[in-house]
């Protein structure tokens, strides 16, 4: 009976939930005992024959989760009760040979890896995906004036697309991060009970090169009996920062959502229901549940930090946490994906809202334009400063529009004529160097996507 919503499918793909359950991760664990096996046969350190039975028997679907469960009962170990369970399926000359060399945590590191290796492989997917998808929807918008706002507060005119290339631009380097971080931290070991090797002797690494390389992960430089957990503290800050970004997107949304501003709207199905009691309710719950989300993974960045020290060469301190932290955000970071897609793509954009709210202020907005303008003029930046204050304050208290108080206000007009102004108060002329940026954007979203 499923405790957590996770556990219910509640979060996450099918694709992904399926890594981490119970009988793939064992499956994760067997094929990396036959990977193992397969190099020391390559390099005579095994027999052939005894590879080949240990390979066979490891995928032979005969290795069975129920069977490694009842053994455990026992033993009170998981990975002993795999090899146990494993060399049943083999013959007395084979038997010897499984798990030669290794120890548990070679297995449940490596397995680990696996594990995230495909993960990261559908993560990076869905990340390229939405990076797209924002710079296409950066450069619909390229040319749409926008209110800029810092501290809650109307600044600046922006273009509306540049808000979506923010975000398509760092998406694009949550790509590159994935592919660089990779070779850190999707790792293999071999190396033994305490990293030397042990039985393994000189040639050690040459087995755990071969297996890296044949199960696409990269050989630990140098461990102790475990991975050292830097490698995987990165791994969930990794996924962390992509949630962050995520959550960076999604109360921006909401904020655009809010009824005072109304620029935005989340898609809204026929039949959705927004609140239980007002039926005229349309909330930015999957926005909001990205944001929710995103807390949770932040917060398991702080357990996978308490996991890097551990004593001498290893205790058990990091084990029984790390069965939450890694699955638990993956899961919630490829729900978090789905969400953050669904809503990019379908995004209502109420394009009267968003020109009207520019004229909110009466002009105000405008202000650093005018302040510009009178400084090209060869006024002094302060004292042009102080009579736009002055100006603009007493045209907030009396309801004026900007323009109209500048244009009537001598220690401006004197500078600069009507026509010179009406261009100032014009939201299309100040959109600077927004096109340039949106479409280098879109360019390195595309070179990067198809690295």
């Amino acid at each position: 009976m499923p405790i957590l919503p996770i556990d219910s499918g509640r979060y996450g793909s099918k694709e992904m939930r399926e890594i981490f359950e119970d009988e793939k991760r064992l499956q994760y664990q067997l094929d990396f005992e036959a990977a193992v096996a397969q190099a020391q046969a390559q390099i005579g350190m095994i027999p052939a024959e005894a590879a080949r039975e240990i390979a066979k028997g490891a995928r032979s679907s005969k290795v069975t989760l129920a069977r490694v469960s009842e053994l455990e009962s026992v033993s009170e170990h998981d990975t002993a009760a795999m090899v146990e369970a494993l060399s049943e399926q083999v013959s007395a000359k084979a038997k010897p040979w499984i798990h030669y060399g290794l120890t548990s945590n070679d297995v449940v590191d490596t397995s680990t890896c696996m594990q995230m290796r495909d993960a990261f492989s559908i993560i990076e997917s869905k990340v390229a995906k939405l990076a797209l998808l924002l710079s296409d929807r950066a450069v619909e918008f390229k040319a749409m004036p926008a209110v800029g706002r810092t501290h809650g507060q109307h600044a600046s005119i922006i273009s509306f697309g540049l808000k979506f290339a923010v975000w398509a631009a760092e998406m694009a380097k949550h790509v590159e991060r994935i592919q660089q971080g990779s070779k850190r931290f999707l790792l293999c070991k071999t190396l033994g009970v305490v990293g030397t090797g042990s039985l393994m002797g000189d040639r050690a690494l040459e087995v755990q090169k071969i297996v890296a390389q044949n199960l696409d992960l990269y050989p630990v430089d140098a461990a102790t009996q475990v991975v050292p957990r830097e490698r995987f503290a990165e791994m969930q800050f990794c996924i962390a920062l992509i949630g962050s970004t995520l959550d960076k997107i999604a109360i921006e949304i909401r904020n655009l959502q809010r009824t005072e501003i109304g620029e935005v709207a989340e898609p809204f199905r026929k039949g959705q229901m927004g609140s239980s009691a007002v039926p005229v309710k349309r909330n930015p719950i999957k926005s909001e549940r990205v944001s929710s989300l995103a807390k949770m993974l932040r917060a398991l960045v702080s357990v996978s930090m308490e996991n890097v020290a551990l004593w001498h060469e290893r205790d058990l301190s990091n084990s029984a946490n790390e069965r939450f932290t890694l699955p638990m955000a993956a899961i919630l970071l490829d729900e978090m994906l789905n969400a953050m897609t669904k809503v990019v793509s379908e995004l209502k954009v109420n394009v009267e809202k968003i020109s009207s709210n520019i004229e909110m202020t009466k002009g105000q907005i405008y202000a650093e334009f005018v302040l510009e303008a009178l400084v090209k003029k060869g006024v002094a930046r302060f004292e042009a400063y102080r009579d736009i204050q002055r100006v603009a304050f007493a045209a907030l208290e009396s309801g004026d529009h900007l323009f109209d108080a500048a244009s009537n206000d001598k220690s401006i007009s004197k500078h600069l004529s009507k026509q010179e102004l009406e261009a100032i108060f014009e939201a299309k002329n100040h959109l600077a160097a927004s096109g340039k940026i949106i479409d280098s954007v879109a360019k390195m979203v595309r070179n990067v996507v198809k690295a």
